[in-house]
């Protein structure tokens, strides 16, 4: 900064030691600033500065150029050239302060430094929401934070490694990053998403690409496509899990790295063998495909973007989000997974095709977000009925609970007690899992005995269990408790008394409930929930359930078909250890004994086979778990295996990563 600057921001005072008269246009410098010497009452425009600065170095050019001239001249030419530089330079200055004037002419009366500096840069960029003359309020940035979209999410909560970050430290995660990460390090594409790894092969040209339908309603309608090399993919991963061989998976793995349903079905034997962190990171490895097909105009924050299930091609989104938003809830980076269930539900609101309004509410009390599920609740309830649901019946109750500021429960007491009123039978299995007694009167009385409610619809029972096996433990809060407690003596009294309200309750129960919509079904088996997937029908346990695609929609819209297979096609008909890990995605599994038969997978999916999924019991070291390990073995072996090639296609991942760019 120059020493003009200096002075018109400090003064004179801290410059004087510093000062040096040397030159005749140092003298007019400080003249030039003479007025605003002494602590003037006249405001400085900070942003003049720049302006000056710049001006300065209009001059510094100027003179220099005439130095440069005077080598050729005379003395005399030199001073006749610098005169006129002085005088052009004093003309800039006089049309600034000029300008100066006017914007000073334009201010109000009662605007301070901190206005006009802000009305003069708006006023520059013409970005000044009641006018170019108009300052900026806090009132109207507070309008446009009510105003944003429930759904709306910001691009630095995608990411789990930055909240982790802020929970653990960043030594920490670069250490594990450090510890993972091996010596060559390839060229990625970045993504909000995940973080690609560098041990990762490059990803190149999948066939994988997304095409935008239709504009509606402010609403961008988006498909995903596949090329015709990627669905001779998806052929070959169809024949590799027909052919019951686990070798088909892993060699057509090895093949197309970021094929998007393999990763998924091989996510699912490695959470089967417990090992969470390779499960985890094929998901991740599916969502970084995805999202590098993603349209260019296919936006993760606005909430306004939208696939439709019933297309195939679009469910692996859906899919790879719901999976990966459990595995980052399971690591305790709840503010990310709350960010990926809006992100999930805004694909397609309307018919919420996994249940995310089941979990929602979940990740929003973990994340200490009250205030979004409120307001979530308040602008969704006249459309979606949100009331119906026990978990945002309770969860509701609880964020108001939680969000009171001055230690006023009014709002949260009516809540509660609702919400007993409507489940009563909740609040024994809640109390059960809590692993505390009740109250002799609560256990004795006819309204919340588990006795009275054997009748009530099943669809309703999987919707409480599935709540109560989930959010238990925030009601376990020796507080949170006590409050409980108090609101249950209130319902009690209300019920002696007998308002109308109870029967009312009553009749709801009875009329709503007689199904169970199939995303819910869809919902309960990709959480993998003991509790809930207890109390699935025997016609739904009895079914096979294929991990890369459960309960596909009846309506499907299927852009292309399977060729059909031919004879002598080569594909090993060893249906064995395959048929056992599909079979072993029903609920209510039971392995066969060793030597019995195995039923045909196609006749287990078209429902012709009465034996189910019934079953003698497995033993601890039978052949079929030794086997099952074998090839987790193999498959960890060669997932670690899986490197880039050395030496190729670096020029190639420069390129595409500073097009990216």
């Amino acid at each position: 900064m120059s020493s003009r600057a200096m002075r018109k921001l400090h003064g004179d005072s801290m410059l004087n030691q510093l000062q040096v008269p040397s030159s005749s246009s140092e003298d007019d410098d400080h003249d030039d600033v003479s007025d605003n010497r002494g602590g003037s009452s006249v405001p400085i425009n900070p942003f003049d500065l720049l302006q000056e600065e710049e001006n300065e170095v209009e001059s510094d050019g100027e003179r220099r150029d005439t130095s440069m001239q005077g080598n050729h001249a005379t003395s005399t030419q030199s001073e006749t050239t610098s005169s006129g530089a002085k005088k052009k330079r004093k003309k800039k200055k006089k049309k600034k302060h000029s300008e100066a004037e006017i914007n000073v002419q334009d201010a109000p009366e009662d605007e301070d430094e901190i206005d006009a500096s802000l009305r003069q840069v708006n006023a520059m960029l013409g970005t000044l929401p009641n006018g170019p003359s108009e300052p900026i309020s806090t009132a109207s940035s507070s309008v446009t934070i009510d105003t944003k979209a429930v759904l709306a999410i910001e691009h630095k909560n995608l990411n789990a490694e930055n909240e982790m970050r802020r929970i653990f430290g960043s030594m920490v995660v670069r250490q594990n990053d450090q510890r993972r990460r091996g010596r060559r390090k390839t060229y990625q594409r970045s993504t909000w998403l995940v973080n690609p790894k560098a041990e990762w092969p490059h990803i190149g040209k999948t066939g994988l690409s997304m095409t935008q339908l239709e504009t509606k309603g402010g609403n961008h309608f988006f498909t995903l496509e596949h090329s015709k090399d990627y669905q001779q993919v998806q052929f070959q991963f169809l024949d590799a899990v027909e052919s019951m061989n686990p070798q088909n998976l892993t060699a057509l793995l090895q093949m197309h790295p970021y094929h998007i349903d393999t990763l998924l079905q091989l996510s699912e034997v490695c959470k089967m063998s417990e090992d969470r962190q390779m499960a985890a990171e094929l998901v991740e490895r599916a969502l970084y495909n995805i999202e590098c097909s993603f349209h260019t105009l296919f936006s993760l924050t606005q909430g306004n973007c939208r696939l439709d299930y019933r297309r195939a091609e679009n469910r692996a989104v859906f899919l790879a989000l719901f999976r990966h938003l459990e595995f980052v809830g399971q690591r305790g980076a709840n503010r990310t997974a709350l960010e990926l269930c809006k992100l999930l539900l805004s694909l397609d609101p309307d018919s919420d095709p996994l249940g995310v309004l089941l979990m929602i509410d979940h990740y929003a009390l973990r994340s200490d977000q009250h205030e979004f599920l409120i307001r979530l609740f308040s602008e969704w309830e006249a459309h979606k009925n949100l009331s119906q649901l026990p978990n945002f019946a309770f969860s509701v109750a609880l964020a108001r609970y939680h969000s009171n500021q001055d230690d006023n429960t009014t709002k949260a007491d009516a809540a509660v007690q609702t919400a007993l009123l409507m489940y009563p039978s909740a609040l024994m299995l809640l109390l059960e899992k809590c692993g505390v007694q009740p109250d002799a009167a609560v256990k004795k009385h006819p309204f919340f005995s588990v006795s009275s409610h054997c009748n009530q619809p099943k669809a309703l029972t999987q919707l409480i269990s599935l709540y109560v096996a989930r959010n238990h433990a925030m009601w376990k809060v020796p507080e949170v408790m006590k409050w409980l407690e108090t609101n249950v003596s209130a319902v009690l009294q209300r019920v002696d008394n007998k308002e109308p309200l109870i029967k009312e309750y009553q009749a709801k129960r009875q009329m709503r409930y007689q199904g169970t919509p199939r995303n819910v079904y869809r919902h309960i088996l990709l959480s993998d929930i003991k509790d809930a997937t207890l109390s699935l029908p025997p016609e739904l346990a009895n079914t096979p359930v294929l991990s890369y695609d459960p309960l596909p929609p009846k309506d499907s819209i299927v852009s292309y078909h399977r060729p059909p297979r031919q004879q002598g096609s080569g594909i090993p008909t060893d249906r064995g250890l395959f048929s056992e890990f599909f079979r072993s995605m029903m609920p209510s599994y039971l392995p066969p004994p060793p030597g019995s038969a195995i039923p045909d997978l196609a006749a287990v999916v078209d429902g012709d086979n009465p034996e189910g999924a019934a079953g003698g019991y497995l033993a601890p070291n039978t052949d079929l778990r030794q086997s099952l390990g074998t090839l987790m073995d193999a498959m960890r072996d060669l997932l670690h295996s899986l490197r880039p090639p050395d030496g190729e296609q670096e020029d190639e991942n420069v390129q595409e990563m500073e097009e990216f760019d």
